[in-house]
């Protein structure tokens, strides 16, 4: 049955570890410090004010934080780093705020993830980075923040995605952190493709390792606890006499990042969960299937590890408005339009910041406050998991393919995409909708991934799974502890 990981599982592994990262002088930072940096010693934040946020030192392992000062190099931490859009952008009365991924290394949030799944399987001997590769399989910002990790942490990576994602990807994974890049056949909707390539790998190569984000608990556990504080804590900046936290709005992707509405619902249980994805892969709205350009967000299965018990809703965004609102925020003409149009001039500014899958959020935020008729009073938080830098490619094909951007077209953009979004594409799910699309697990996971049927029942009846699963980093903080401590590494920093 599904079980936390919280024994050391292998010691000569682990001996193989320690010995490794005593040579490498690398120290594991705890998930407390990832949650609050002011936790890191002094000496450890002398040397990361002479080091870039993307460069490949294993020091940055500190940086894998929503706190980061939004700087490119030696910036130190602060408050989360977010931004409010304006009514001027949204149309509606309701707050909307969005986290921004920009600042972490690799410039997506990711990378907190890949840390979250792989550090656990270290310190418990369950990879041993002397001998084991670790595999990466992403539809996007994953395997980048998991072959960074890698890297930096001095052991070597697979990197495993779509052949059709961007070009900016490829070449970042290739050329800037020297990963074993494998691109399967497809685009963002074709994940089956990855797993079948994560199979022959277990096959034929004894040394790699699967990190799946799609069933590691560690990806939603690291974004239960630290991005879900974080967002707790953008909203008590935020907040007045009369607001409410109404709203928790994230793509579905490989269900890390929709943890955090577990957590937020521990603390407002009023809160709507909603889930957004792809009208043109609409897995949960339609149990439907297809192929779509949100890049990052996954589809055509439920991950393992989403708990759709907590999901209120679900969104179906066309990737149509997210690549003409991408155009819009990015273009010249298109920010010359927003300014005449009455958009503050300090968010035009903060456009670039939004990557498509961020847009993709803010739209189904949109519809989220129009569908639950929310009031000024009200407060959604969603995310923009990276930024328009990963997708400038995506930019230049547009123009190529459809002409220079103008201001006739900005208007029909704004309009239509940003002010047109309505409560069409949307449900609100009861208890047997939710079981239903719960039930949708087993075709991928049971019978395409050898898992026991027992264990997906275990995660809809067993109501302590998941609170076990998704608070299992306190366990992980001493294992973590204990491996300082045994590589000594930490010693030249106290």
């Amino acid at each position: 049955m599904i079980k936390p990981i919280d024994k050391i599982t292998n010691e000569k592994a682990l001996a193989n570890a320690v010995a490794w990262y005593k040579k490498e002088g690398i120290v594991l930072p705890t998930f407390a410090q990832q949650k609050n940096p002011e936790l890191i010693p002094e000496k450890i934040q002398d040397e990361l004010k002479k080091i870039g946020l993307w460069d490949f030192n294993p020091l940055n392992l500190f940086r894998i934080t929503w706190k980061n000062e939004p700087t490119e190099k030696g910036g130190l931490f602060g408050k989360p780093n977010f931004v409010v859009v304006p009514k001027s952008v949204s149309g509606v009365d309701a707050k909307i705020v969005l986290m921004i991924g920009k600042w972490f290394p690799t410039g997506a949030h990711k990378v907190g993830a890949a840390y979250g799944c792989l550090v656990p399987r270290i310190v418990t001997g369950e990879f041993d980075p002397s001998f084991h590769k670790a595999v990466w399989p992403s539809t996007g910002n994953y395997c980048r923040g998991g072959a960074f990790d890698s890297k930096i942490m001095k052991t070597e990576s697979i990197s495993i995605l779509p052949e059709e994602m961007s070009r900016e990807r490829f070449e970042w994974l290739r050329d800037q952190v020297g990963s074993e890049v494998i691109a399967t056949p497809g685009s963002e909707s074709n994940v089956k493709e990855i797993y079948d390539k994560c199979w022959e790998l277990r096959r034929t190569r004894p040394e790699a390792v699967i990190f799946n984000q799609f069933d590691e608990f560690g990806n939603s556990a690291w974004h239960y606890t630290i991005t879900g504080a974080a967002v707790e804590e953008v909203y008590d900046m935020l907040k007045s006499k009369n607001s409410r936290f109404a709203g928790y709005v994230s793509a579905t992707g490989s269900a890390g990042t929709i943890a955090v509405g577990d957590y937020l619902r521990t603390k407002y249980p009023h809160i709507k969960v909603v889930a957004s994805e792809a009208l043109q892969c609409p897995t949960i709205l339609q149990n439907g299937f297809g192929a779509h350009r949100i890049e990052g967000i996954g589809d055509k299965h439920i991950p393992w590890i989403h708990n759709v018990k907590n999901t209120d809703a679900v969104t179906a965004i066309d990737d149509e408005d997210t690549m003409r609102l991408l155009r819009l925020f990015n273009e010249p003409e298109g920010q010359k339009y927003l300014k005449a149009a009455g958009v503050e001039a300090e968010f035009i500014k903060v456009l670039d910041l939004l990557g498509i899958s961020g847009i993709g959020n803010l739209l189904s935020a949109i519809k989220t406050a129009k569908y639950f008729e929310m009031t000024s009073d009200d407060f959604i938080i969603t995310m923009a998991t990276d930024a328009a830098e990963m997708y400038q490619s995506r930019v230049k094909e547009l123009e190529a393919e459809r002409g220079a951007y103008n201001e006739i077209q900005a208007a029909k953009d704004m309009e239509k995409c940003l002010f047109g979004q309505g409560t069409d594409n949307m449900r609100e799910l009861n208890y047997r909708e939710r079981k239903a699309v719960h039930n949708l697990k087993y075709f991928t996971w049971v019978e395409q991934q050898q898992k026991d049927p027992r264990e997906l029942d275990q995660l809809w009846y067993d109501r302590t799974v998941w609170d076990t699963m998704f608070n299992q980093i306190h366990r992980w903080d001493e294992l973590i502890m204990e491996f300082n401590e045994r590589s000594g590494a930490l010693k030249k920093y106290l």
